[in-house]
């Protein structure tokens, strides 16, 4: 792998000789904490060939520990812990008998903030995390709309023993312009902040590549993650994302995946 990325950049790219001697792009980071590769159960991997396709790729650029996380969404993603456990163990099984054990399978789930999570806090229902017994919950709102409950929902999940952690801030519009609201969440209400590394490649917006960068230039991000869904995005991370300017910014930060 290392002889791969060497080939790639060893005539002088974006990330130059360093990144050829470092090997993979992801291997300082260890572990994504955030992707759609179970199959069957959301918008990422439909099967389990598709969600082999897509650990090859991981794997190939850096990875060694997988958090898959499915969508938790009301009546449209209905995910289960058990379910969600299920499909774990199928894509172990089929992980180890194509070769890929070498990289870690675990599971956590992105949870939507709408009604249906604050009926799961209140009855105490099971919610999945990663990160042991920091109980990191990774949790996700509407892209146009600032929820109304979003400090209340932080807090009961505070105070319920999770580390909320926002799913690609910088994709969310309606802080678009508030920085500063970004910085409240995480310095005073105790959020922890996941950064798409796609974002920087401006894969989901120009707008929200911008956002990326501001969120790194103030050293705001703790997490980041692939979101991968498919394997247009792992296109882009081999491509864009590592030859953007704030791919080595980004990198230098004190981040919290190889913690995990």
């Amino acid at each position: 792998m290392a002889g791969f990325w060497q080939r790639l950049w060893g005539s002088g790219g974006a990330t130059g000789g360093r990144a050829a001697q470092q090997g993979p792009p992801f291997g300082g980071l260890h572990t994504d904490m955030h992707s759609h590769l179970l199959p069957g159960l959301d918008d990422g991997a439909e099967t389990v060939a598709h969600s082999l396709e897509l650990l090859r790729e991981l794997r190939e650029l850096g990875f060694r520990k997988l958090v898959m996380t499915p969508h938790v969404m009301g009546d449209f993603y209905k995910n289960t812990p058990e379910g969600i456990r299920a499909a774990l163990d199928e894509l172990r099984t089929a992980a180890a008998a194509a070769g890929l054990d070498d990289v870690q399978l675990e599971c956590a789930a992105e949870y939507y903030l709408d009604e249906w999570l604050g009926q799961k806090l209140e009855a105490g229902t099971e919610l999945l995390t990663f990160g042991g017994e920091r109980r990191y919950l990774l949790f996700e709102t509407s892209y146009m709309n600032e929820p109304f409950n979003l400090q209340a929902t932080i807090f009961g999940l505070k105070a319920a023993g999770y580390q909320p952690v926002l799913a690609h801030p910088e994709r969310y519009t309606y802080f678009y312009g508030r920085l500063a609201e970004v910085r409240k969440l995480r310095e005073e209400y105790g959020v922890l902040l996941q950064l798409n590394l796609n974002s920087l490649a401006g894969y989901y917006s120009p707008a929200a590549r911008r956002v990326a960068e501001q969120l790194i230039d103030e050293r705001l991000i703790d997490f980041v993650g692939t979101d991968t869904h498919h394997l247009r995005h792992t296109a882009a991370l081999a491509g864009k994302t590592v030859s953007s300017s704030y791919f080595q910014k980004l990198m230098a930060l004190p981040l919290l995946n190889s913690t995990l």
